[in-house]
């Protein structure tokens, strides 16, 4: 799947949300839908979104369907991610200079 489809599907707060929830190990689709406010037909949407750009995948169990994450596109992006971490340690490294020399007397 591409770097676009994942940034797509995590552009969304309540696609975010759902692989939070899901990190915490797999979910049915009913349990998932109970975490929020919308329909359940808008939060299988979402999962569908999420399992196009290959973040989740879902498993029949009997009459449900059990959600897990897929870690593999996030690792991927942090690969990506990673040089720019250098850019927000300087940042903060500057803000904790500035906010010491404040303490300062």
């Amino acid at each position: 799947m591409s770097d676009d489809a994942v940034f797509l599907a995590l552009a969304n707060p309540v696609r975010r949300r759902l692989l939070e929830l899901l990190a915490d190990g797999p979910r049915t689709a009913g349990d998932l839908a109970g975490q929020f406010d919308l329909s359940r037909p808008a939060v299988a949407e979402h999962l569908q979104v999420l399992r196009r750009a290959d973040l989740v995948r879902d498993e029949p169990v009997g009459r449900q369907r059990h959600y897990h994450l897929t870690p593999q596109p996030l690792e991927q992006l942090s690969d990506w991610l990673h040089p720019f971490e250098r850019i927000w340690r300087e940042r903060l490294r500057a803000l904790a200079d500035i906010m010491e020399d404040e303490d300062t007397p």
